[in-house]
């Protein structure tokens, strides 16, 4: 916390940078407006009502984990309801999935920026698309299922023109998120999808703090005495998996890489040694959410379709059926994320082949591509049973402590590794730009105290 505060003050200080860093508040600040905005014709107030009855039912499983990505806009149908999950799902499925299956949509992924660029131009596409579908499925939950389940009246005027007001409003609120976040990317500090998800779930804290001082409050000491003590361990578990977390995030398998020797003229070049960083969690946080956008529609069926009431029931945060299904995904998803960044790795091969540069112990060639090959399959799998292991182990546990559903999805693996993760990047990006303007400092004077 000590470095990100130093960067903040050094970067503020630089015009440059300031007006990134404020850029990026202003969008965040505007972007938590329309986080409140509800959408016409819903009852907000009884929503939430059933949502908080939901959660408690099962015990602060999904349902709690996407209100808590959505920042709560999810619980009270606002404008922003939909967040970024159609637009991560819409990437999976055309930046991932079919741009690996198509022929055409791979070329693209080969030709650089300008092919990206229209990958990511069709990714739009298919957002506002998915957003259409998950706004229409969700106004007509909120108009049929949820009144048959709760008997209650949500939507004050149902009919056609409150399923098409409401499928408007929230595609055109999607869109304005992908218009935000990339606005953050392109003229702010850090990745704007990321920033949004951050956003969202420290914008729940104020409520998982409530929740906690209701648990710790003079009725919970008379029923239980150890609740203070379970609030210690709480605490002790948070620092844990922050210390873990930034370990793991910052870890890299270096391997050793050795430049022979060359004899040119009188000159001799080479005889250096180097090494290849291998970052052990090269995926990030996306793999977490790829698995939550993945569960996004079908949990969403289940949680308000009374006929698909029992396999909501399984999908409580302590479950096993929840757990298994969520740690297959992230491992899935963690293999996918590297095996798609993975030529660039192996790719690494053949420069070294041409510069004659070779890892001590193994052949130039196909020799190097297959230990490479071999070193980043082992640490991804330990970045895979990373993951896992604080997604779901910190949501059991707190399970186990009986602690509060917004309590648990706050303090819950999940959400701490996308807040942690999300702050080191935004970190770094910090840090290279005053890394940049620190040497451009070197040779005029005035420009910015270096960094000790």
């Amino acid at each position: 916390m000590f470095r990100l505060f130093n960067a903040l003050v050094n970067a503020w200080s630089i015009p440059e940078l300031r007006k990134k860093l404020l850029f990026t508040l202003g969008i965040l600040a505007l972007y938590e407006v329309g986080v409140f905005i509800p959408v016409p014709g819903v009852n907000g107030a009884e929503l939430g009502r059933i949502f908080e009855e939901l959660s408690q039912k099962t015990g602060g499983g999904f349902l709690t984990l996407l209100d808590m990505l959505t920042g709560g806009a999810l619980s009270h149908a606002t404008v922003f309801a939909l967040s970024v999950m159609p637009y991560i799902s819409a990437t999976i499925i055309v930046e991932t999935l079919l741009a690996t299956a198509i022929p055409a949509l791979e070329k693209l992924r080969k030709e650089g920026i300008t092919g990206y660029r229209k990958l990511h131009q069709y990714s739009r596409y298919a957002t506002i698309v998915l957003a259409v579908i998950n706004s229409f499925i969700y106004a007509t939950l909120l108009e049929k299922a949820i009144p048959a389940q709760f008997n209650t009246q949500i939507v004050l005027n149902p009919g056609l023109g409150f399923r098409v007001l409401t499928v408007i409003t929230m595609t055109a609120g999607m869109a304005m998120i992908m218009w935000l976040a990339e606005q953050i990317t392109e003229r702010g500090i850090g990745n704007g999808m990321s920033l949004l998800i951050t956003a969202n779930i420290v914008g729940r804290i104020p409520l998982a703090v409530r929740d906690l001082a209701v648990q710790l409050g003079p009725n919970a000491m008379n029923e239980s005495p150890l609740a203070p003590l379970r609030f210690v361990a709480m605490i002790g578990f948070l620092v844990g998996i922050v210390m873990l977390v930034i370990f793991v995030e910052q870890g890299q398998r270096r391997i050793p890489v050795h430049y022979a020797r060359r004899v040119v003229g009188r000159k001799i070049y080479g005889g250096q040694s180097t090494y290849l960083p291998l970052k052990v969690n090269s995926g990030g946080v996306l793999p977490i959410i790829f698995a939550v956008s993945l569960l996004y529609f079908p949990m969403q069926l289940a949680t308000f379709v009374p006929q698909m009431e029992g396999l909501a029931g399984w999908f409580s945060r302590t479950s096993i059926a929840f757990n298994v299904v969520y740690a297959v995904l992230i491992l899935f998803f963690t293999f996918f994320s590297t095996a798609l960044t993975a030529n660039q790795f192996l790719d690494a091969a053949d420069q070294m082949k041409k510069v004659g540069a070779f890892i001590p112990g193994i052949r130039p060639g196909q020799s190097t591509v297959e230990y490479l090959d071999r070193i980043l399959t082992r640490v991804t799998f330990v970045a895979a049973i990373y993951l896992v292991s604080i997604a779901i182990l910190p949501d059991i546990l707190m399970g186990w402590m009986k602690v509060p559903a917004r309590v648990a999805g706050f303090f819950g693996g999940t959400s701490l590794l996308i807040v942690v993760g999300v702050t080191l990047d935004t970190m770094k990006q910090i840090e290279s730009h005053l890394l940049m303007r620190h040497y451009e400092g070197f040779f005029k004077s005035g420009r910015m105290r270096g960094r000790r």
